[in-house]
């Protein structure tokens, strides 16, 4: 049996923070599983992954204490069982605005009678013969609230059985608000929408999550509540260091000139 400690972790009422990975690059995946943070997010939707690369990510993670988890392209069940079938722990849906399609999304992730999942997996044999008997109980699902109607629809999008909580998009949702993302710490109706969020999950008892732009960030929303919060990825560490060290090379040259 595999734990999910990161979703342990959350039904606990503690924060799980994760770094998404996008570049589609296995050894990111590897080097960033074995820091200690509590899951992995590898991102289908917007990253650089293929079926080929996203199975070498997973298997590189094995070496990791993080959970591995996945966000799908769509809210396929074709596409969300290819992930099942290959072996992560947590499926991430984006674009989820009513509670229908959160049911599909249910639907697509649980074996029956819970759900509509196909019997028979890949990849994830390597958890061994018991797999199917606490796979329901250790895979978190999420659904992605990131428009204001699906803010509107929260409760009833997370009262879904089969449902553990949300990844809310802040970005998107800002869009849906009517303005620019770089405006959303100012303004107040994107603050009183992910309250609104978080205050559906607290009456459905799901795990209210959300995507974070940084450390920073991330203390910030898990003061407000939030619990599955992803705080970095891959090409925010690199494009980060990278100018960090230009700063000192820069620095170096200049005191050269003196």
């Amino acid at each position: 049996m595999k734990i999910n400690t990161a979703k342990q972790r959350m039904l606990a009422g503690e924060p799980a923070f994760g770094f998404s990975v996008g570049l589609g690059a296995p050894q990111n995946a590897e080097l960033l599983s074995a820091t200690g943070v509590d899951f992995i997010l590898l991102d289908r939707q917007h990253g650089s992954w293929g079926d080929d690369s996203t199975l070498a990510a997973l298997t590189a993670m094995q070496a990791g204490s993080a959970i591995p988890m996945a966000r799908v392209l769509r809210n396929d069940y074709a596409l969300i069982g290819r992930l099942l079938d290959e072996g992560f722990l947590g499926i991430v849906v984006p674009m989820v605005n009513t509670a229908e399609e959160a049911a599909a999304v249910a639907d697509a992730c649980r074996f029956p009678p819970v759900g509509q999942r196909s019997w028979g997996w890949g990849h994830a044999r390597m958890y061994g013969p018991d797999y199917a008997e606490w796979i329901g109980e250790q895979l978190f699902v999420a659904v992605q609230i990131e428009t204001a109607e699906a803010v509107k629809n929260a409760e009833a999008i997370l009262g879904t059985p089969g449902i553990d909580g949300c990844w809310l998009g802040p970005s998107d949702l800002s869009f849906s608000l009517g303005f620019h993302p770089k405006e959303m710490d100012s303004r107040d109706e994107h603050r009183i929408a992910l309250e609104a969020v978080v205050k559906a999950c607290r009456n459905t008892g799901k795990i209210p999550g959300v995507a974070g732009r940084g450390i920073e960030d991330a203390r910030k929303r898990a003061a407000m509540g939030f619990q599955f919060i992803t705080a970095g990825s891959d090409i925010g560490f690199l494009s980060a260091g990278a100018a960090a060290a230009l700063v000192e090379l820069n620095g170096i040259r200049d005191g050269l000139k003196k």
